[in-house]
């Protein structure tokens, strides 16, 4: 067909794939982490409370004493590439890139802060790409993280005029390319210690206990995960714990709680602990400064003699095979002539 004189050129037939984890701000300063948490708690996926009982709470107290505090454990983490989430985040970006080569163009994103949804989706759209496969780097589907991602593509396609075709990668929270990935990965953690752990303690993120009463199923989600990694490590001598972190506020949250559980655990009698977050594709601060960081200190303060965190997939090999195999398979079916 011949393109008319004048017409500007377009690029098409491509396939994009979006990875999409949490968000990060953008520097580790109270100011940066003002803006973040102001952006990330102003959803009302996140916060579920009527904006004009939340948002004068919001602005008038927790942005006025958080960003501080959390700046300060931001500084604990922060890496010559920046934020630790964001920079594993990209880095899986460029390793499943090398893994899938022609067959689709990859990029990466922050549901809140930089690079935004909205402006990967344009861009690669202004690359060719027709069809788009997002994909929420959340194992477990809870309504403000897998949904909230959703939200914002959304959002984002109804501001272009010529919008790619959008498929969403699915929860994979009991694929069973996800847990061996996660056996694999933490049996050789485990295999490399200098000692032998007594328990090993799997946290996830926690969320308000409301939530699985309004049914949200990440509770369930997260309870099968650990129960079949328990499974697939086959370790029996070793006492396998689940808890949930990060509370939040004053409502009561998903139990036990993982601090809670570290002291129970110390107090039980248990000298040598593992850790590890099953629930994030990446490190981040909830996982390095908090339980690395934060969660050894108060095991040994309790009695405790050896601590381990056992890192997140990030990019090994054991995870990028997963993020591969899961990519490929939702992909399928999207051959364009």
């Amino acid at each position: 067909m011949t393109i008319p004189q004048g017409h500007p050129p377009v690029a098409t037939g491509k396939i994009g794939v979006l990875l999409v984890n949490l968000g990060t701000p953008d520097a580790p300063t109270p100011a940066a982490v003002k803006r973040y948490l102001r952006k990330f708690l102003s959803d009302p996926r996140v916060v579920e409370i009527p904006a004009l009982l939340w948002q004068p709470i919001l602005r008038g107290i927790i942005l006025n004493t958080r960003p501080r505090k959390s700046a300060r454990a931001y500084q604990q983490v922060w890496t010559d590439k920046g934020s630790p989430l964001a920079a594993i985040t990209a880095d899986q970006a460029t390793a499943l890139q090398a893994r899938l080569g022609e067959t689709a163009r990859v990029s990466w994103a922050m549901r809140y802060g930089n690079p935004s949804i909205a402006s990967q989706l344009e861009a690669l759209k202004d690359e060719g790409c027709e069809r788009i496969l997002l994909a929420p780097l959340y194992p477990q589907y809870c309504g403000a993280t897998t949904a909230t991602v959703v939200d914002a593509a959304a959002d984002a396609l109804r501001a272009m005029r010529w919008q790619p075709a959008l498929r969403t990668l699915p929860p994979y929270h009991d694929d069973p390319a996800y847990i061996a990935a996660l056996a694999s990965d933490l049996g050789a953690q485990l295999d490399a210690l200098d000692f032998a752990p007594d328990a090993l303690l799997l946290s996830f993120h926690g969320m308000p206990e409301r939530t699985l009463r309004l049914g949200d199923p990440y509770h369930c989600h997260c309870r099968k995960t650990a129960r079949l990694l328990a499974d697939a490590l086959s370790r029996p001598q070793l006492r396998v714990e689940t808890a949930f972190q990060s509370r939040f506020g004053r409502a009561k949250w998903l139990e036990p709680a993982t601090d809670t559980m570290i002291g129970q655990l110390a107090g039980e009698g248990v000298k040598r602990l593992a850790i590890a977050a099953p629930g994030f594709a990446a490190d981040c601060l909830e996982t390095l400064e908090e339980l690395a960081i934060r969660g050894k200190e108060q095991f040994l303060d309790a009695g405790g003699q050896g601590f381990a965190y056992l890192r997140c997939l990030n990019t090994g090999p054991a995870g990028m095979e997963m993020l591969e195999n899961l990519t490929r398979r939702e992909l399928a079916g999207w051959t364009i002539a």
